[in-house]
């Protein structure tokens, strides 16, 4: 993980971001083989049916799966990332945890909130790269922020978190 973000490893909720993070580096592998864990996110879900290959995009899966895993309801067709704008509460302000929902050429694509600056989100995210990695998107592909719709209370780590920019802006997720 970037120096930047080590600050989230000492994170002990949103329950979703902590799954996630157990992910991190978790990656497709390119050609005919597939990796194992990616399809039994699919099976999880009841999408190995749907989900046959980690060639296909995933950032939906993988949002499905840390959701799920969370105690969470997964939105109806979860493998569409804008799908995910229905996802619990929508919210103005983006906060740790929060799931973004992004347009992209061809589609879109959805991730958990990690920090911020002035023109971008910092998402943790499937797919990114082919990887699970936390990617710099800018604010104004950001189609939707959701919160999970707690059934006790909202964790008190849930907050806005501002880092610089790392010097890479990501396009167009893969």
């Amino acid at each position: 993980m970037e120096k930047q973000f080590e600050y989230l490893l000492k994170e002990g909720a949103p329950k979703i971001l902590v799954n996630a993070l157990r992910l991190y580096g978790t990656a497709e592998i390119v050609g005919s083989k597939h990796n194992p864990i990616i399809l039994d996110w699919a099976k999880g879900l009841g999408l190995e049916k749907t989900y046959t290959n980690d060639e296909c995009p995933w950032c939906g899966l993988f949002v499905a799966h840390i959701v799920k895993t969370a105690g969470f309801e997964v939105v109806k067709n979860p493998l569409w990332a804008r799908n995910w704008a229905k996802f619990g509460t929508k919210q103005k302000v983006a906060m740790l945890g929060d799931v973004l929902t992004f347009v992209r050429n061809g589609g879109g694509h959805v991730g958990i909130y990690v920090g911020e600056n002035k023109d971008s989100y910092f998402v943790l995210g499937g797919n990114q790269s082919n990887r699970v990695n936390i990617a710099e998107i800018a604010k104004s592909r950001c189609i939707s922020i959701n919160r999970c719709t707690w059934k006790i209370k909202q964790p008190a780590n849930v907050r806005q978190i501002f880092v610089d920019h790392n010097g890479v802006l990501s396009t167009n997720e893969q």
